[in-house]
């Protein structure tokens, strides 16, 4: 039997309706015997699409029409999905194990009743206590019940895990689409709501902001759901963020019960007086019930804590695709040395002020475990401005290792300066006039100040002395670098503008050179335009085109426009309006003319869907992929000699295409020193481990780089506080000089450590890890 052939089972025979077990019994035979997709004619029998299993590599898909009985897709199993053209009746997903289950209408009560995997689709609405009792095993992936309008009564009750999605599209009951008395008992999992509700158990749950994380998962799949029950025209009204709310289980901890009874009244008030001496079995034990009088210490200790300073990275650091040390450049400031707070990005990249001051989204910022507690993040950019005053560091001798770099602009630079930072000489090429590639030549001038871009590309030229501009490279001349040099570095970024192949696409500019014209001071618009391409280089172009007497500015995208922060405020703010979803159609002398027959009038239409990367000059045994270099984890090509950094690989942000520059000039100097590559393995501190408890919440605005290191939390690194110290209850911990004087470390008298955790508790850092003990033998 082939897999893609339709196997029809039906709930009739004879005129008459088959019990439920005979439908199960004949649907696992015909899957048996090699079914993949079986349209099953129900007449109310229950259980349809449960308990069926074959493997994961041969999906399984159960077709229901007709009347559906209750417990659809009960105890299903992964690689099974079950679909319903209509209504459903009570415990859809009864005890679901993985299947997923779509159900084109409403459901009865019990929707994922004791679900531990798998989805659950519904297009209408479901009846009460849906989403009970559910379960997660964290080896697998959560349950998940998405419904398209409201949820009945006891929503969540005693709900211990996975995720609910309640969009209250047609609900029953508009102005309450959780129902009465919802999460009554939830202990564990989280609810995503779209639309009022009057209110929900607060001894039971609370409601939490939506991080970028959850609003990124939640956007992704609700674009599926909404395609799996037919209402993607539904997909723009519901992908407004600030409209959705999440409810999430409150912890042990936070819950508020009655006051539990402690072990001295119990055996006093119940033991003794009940089972113990004077009891029923008091003439049979004789168990000593007394505190124990033993403190452990030493081996004995059940827990023992472990100061790890530097072992983790920042959060600031580890969202830096720089590899920035944030949180050090604070120790600094508060130390007074704020020359060297500024200089230590010199290390880092060779543009601090052009990139960190003010072009980066800062994404150190947007890391910081302040922003979890609602506390405004440490403010980057006051110290990162500093920065263009910065001079050139000392050089150290060269090597004698030669590498050429192809391409002038963020990435080349960053390559090149990492590697002369290592005294390894790069000579570095360049197609255009002058250095710094796009911070040159496209971004204008309202975002980056001349000066500053022009003091730090005097600083870049100082280092690197090796320039060669207006050099077009081809095949031949790319085969003669690679020969004279011991490493050739690929940054020579995306140049190549992408176009819609619409009609009329002739009459559209590009926003690559539209910028590069604007900002030379020859660039022109007319009174309207239109942008095709809502990003953060499309808002770009809107406020170059308002300074160029633009008077009417839209930019259109197909989906929500991916621009955000700084270059999205200042487009809003010269007027620019933004539509989605929007397709072209074609360009006309008259504008653009949208598929659905709109026509938007523009004298100036702009293409900013993105850039292409020119490699025509590579030869064969370099691999490209979909227009980009193929490179491993330290940024090597398929050539050994042959790295690649940049918009050449990925596009993405300055920050990234710096960063990938000192990847790749850290494993060149290892490679040429007979050494194997070796990345930084650290993980990211865990954000419980701070305390941010000792820190003003209050305070909106920084005043001084010194207001801004006191409120660094300094995460994975010792600030030398000596909290831990002073609240030791057993003196067990004291602060020690390191041999050399190189720094301190705080050491732990183990014969008097008790194991009580009261450092790593109340520690600011997160330093202290309080560890398990090794266990005796």
């Amino acid at each position: 039997m082939s897999p893609s052939e339709v196997v029809r089972v039906s709930g009739m025979e004879d005129g008459k309706r088959i019990e439920s077990r005979i439908l199960e019994e004949r649907l696992q035979g015909v899957v048996r015997d090699g079914a993949r997709n079986v349209e099953v004619d129900a007449c109310g029998q229950h259980g349809i699409g449960g308990r069926l299993w074959i493997s994961e590599q041969e999906p399984l898909h159960v077709t229901v029409r007709g009347s559906s009985g209750q417990r659809l897709g009960s105890l299903g199993s992964t690689g099974t999905t079950v679909e319903v053209f209509g209504p459903a009746s009570d415990d859809v997903g009864w005890l679901n194990a993985g299947a997923n289950i779509v159900v084109h209408g409403n459901a009865g009560n019990g929707a994922c009743n004791g679900m531990a995997q798998g989805r659950v689709y519904i297009g209408g609405n479901i009846g009460s206590r849906g989403m009970t009792m559910t379960k997660q095993n964290p080896r697998f992936s959560a349950p998940e019940l998405w419904v398209l309008g409201g949820v009945g009564d006891y929503f969540a009750e005693f709900m211990a895990g996975g995720t609910a999605v309640v969009c209250g599209v047609g609900a029953q009951n508009p102005a309450n689409v959780l129902g009465y008395r919802p999460c009554v008992g939830m202990v564990g999992g989280r609810i995503f709501v779209h639309g009022p509700h009057q209110g929900f158990s607060q001894a039971d749950a609370k409601q939490v902001p939506i991080d970028d994380t959850m609003w990124a998962w939640l956007a992704e799949n609700l674009a599926g759901f909404l395609a799996a029950i037919g209402r993607s025209d539904l997909l723009a009204g519901l992908s407004v963020r600030e409209d959705w709310q999440c409810i999430a289980a409150r912890g042990p901890f936070e819950k508020v019960g009655k006051k539990r009874r402690d072990v001295a009244d119990f055996r006093r008030n119940v033991w003794e007086k009940e089972l113990g001496m004077g009891g029923l079995v008091g003439d049979l034990t004789s168990v000593d019930r007394s505190p124990i009088p033993l403190i452990t210490t030493g081996e004995l200790r059940r827990f023992v804590p472990v100061w790890e300073n530097g072992q983790h990275m920042a959060p600031c650091q580890s969202s830096c695709p720089t590899g920035m040390p944030v949180q050090e450049r604070w120790r600094l400031v508060r130390e007074g040395l704020i020359d060297e707070a500024v200089d230590v990005a010199l290390a880092y990249t060779p543009f601090p002020a052009t990139v960190c001051g003010y072009l980066c989204p800062n994404l150190c910022m947007q890391g910081c475990s302040r922003s979890l507690q609602r506390m405004k993040p440490v403010d980057i950019t006051q110290i990162g401005k500093a920065g263009a005053a910065s001079r050139a560091p000392k050089l150290p001798p060269l090597t004698g290792t030669r590498v050429a770099v192809i391409g002038g602009g963020a990435a080349g630079i960053s390559v090149a300066w990492q590697l002369r930072m290592r005294g390894v000489a790069a000579t570095v090429y360049d197609m255009e006039k002058e250095l710094g590639g796009k911070i040159s030549s496209a971004i204008p001038g309202s975002r980056i100040p001349q000066d500053v871009l022009d003091a730090e590309l005097a600083r870049a030229r100082e280092v690197l002395p090796h320039v060669h501009l207006q050099q077009r490279l081809g095949k031949d001349e790319f085969a003669q670098l690679r020969s004279d040099n011991d490493f050739v570095v690929l940054a020579t970024g995306a140049n190549a503008p992408r176009m819609l192949p619409v009609p009329g696409k002739e009459l559209a500019r590009t926003a690559l050179e539209f910028l590069k014209s604007a900002k030379s001071g020859s660039g022109s618009v007319g009174k309207r335009v239109v942008i095709v391409g809502a990003g953060n280089v499309g808002c770009d172009v809107a406020t170059e085109a308002a300074r160029l007497g633009a008077e009417s500015i839209t930019l259109i995208d197909i989906q929500t426009p991916a621009a955000f922060g700084k270059e999205r405020e200042e487009a809003e703010h010269v007027g620019a309006t933004f539509r989605w979803p929007c397709f072209t159609k074609e360009i006309t002398p008259e504008g653009l003319v949208l598929t659905t027959g709109e026509l938007l009038p523009a004298e100036t239409v702009i293409f900013s869907i993105g850039d292409a990367p020119g490699l025509d000059y590579l030869p064969d045994d370099i691999a490209v992929e979909r227009g980009h270099v193929v490179v491993n984890d330290i940024q090597q090509t398929t050539d050994a000699r042959v790295f690649a950094i940049g918009d050449a690989v990925r596009p993405g942000l300055l920050t990234q295409a710096i960063g990938m520059g000192r990847k790749a000039a850290e494993a060149i100097v290892e490679m040429a020193e007979g050494k194997r590559p070796v990345s930084d393995t650290r993980k990211m501190i865990d954000y419980a481990r701070v305390k941010l408890e000792y820190y003003d919440p209050r305070i909106d605005n920084f005043q001084d780089l010194g207001q801004c290191g006191d409120a660094c939390a300094s995460c994975g690194a010792c600030r030398d506080c000596g909290i831990c110290e002073t609240i030791c209850p057993q003196a067990a911990i004291s602060r020690r000089e390191v041999q050399g004087g190189c720094g301190f470390e705080m050491a732990v008298d183990a014969e008097k450590c008790i194991g009580c955790g009261f450092c790593a508790g109340a520690c600011p850092c997160g330093i202290w890890n309080l560890v398990e003990n090794t266990p005796m033998e």
